[in-house]
């Protein structure tokens, strides 16, 4: 069965040293650390690699972060897979729970994560299954 989560996050992006032996396209470092509140009550931590003109409407980014906290009341940690491009303005994002990263109450987590942007403010909606627990 399908389960729903929503709720809010607030993260912060710090750049990180840049690989100076890359010769052409510039990839950009980040550190991130999110704070998540709702039905995901979790800190987490990760890396993102980002390349492209953001300010003409063109890039792309990667990005792995460690979740641990509370998931509709179940407690572990997890990891998430970012992949995003913007074309012409336009977004296309996936962020996908890492298969067999889910620990804890979290160990067999699947699901897909939307990040929502308006007004300056981020939001999540978490379509997740997890394993029947044993009886």
């Amino acid at each position: 069965m399908t389960r729903h989560a929503e709720g809010t996050f607030d993260v912060k992006t710090t750049p990180l040293p840049a690989d100076e032996s890359l010769d052409g396209t510039q990839i950009g470092r980040y550190s991130l650390v999110k704070q998540y509140h709702g039905d995901l009550d979790a800190a987490s931590k990760g890396e993102m690699l980002g390349a492209g003109d953001p300010a003409k409407g063109n890039a792309g980014y990667v990005a792995i972060e460690q979740v641990t906290g509370t998931l509709g009341g179940h407690t572990g940690s997890f990891a998430l897979q970012h992949t995003g491009a913007m074309e012409g303005g336009s977004y296309k994002l996936s962020v996908a729970v890492v298969p067999g990263s889910g620990t804890g109450q979290l160990t067999g987590l699947a699901g897909t994560l939307t990040i929502i942007i308006a007004s300056g403010k981020h939001s999540y909606t978490f379509d997740y299954t997890l394993p029947a627990a044993p009886q």
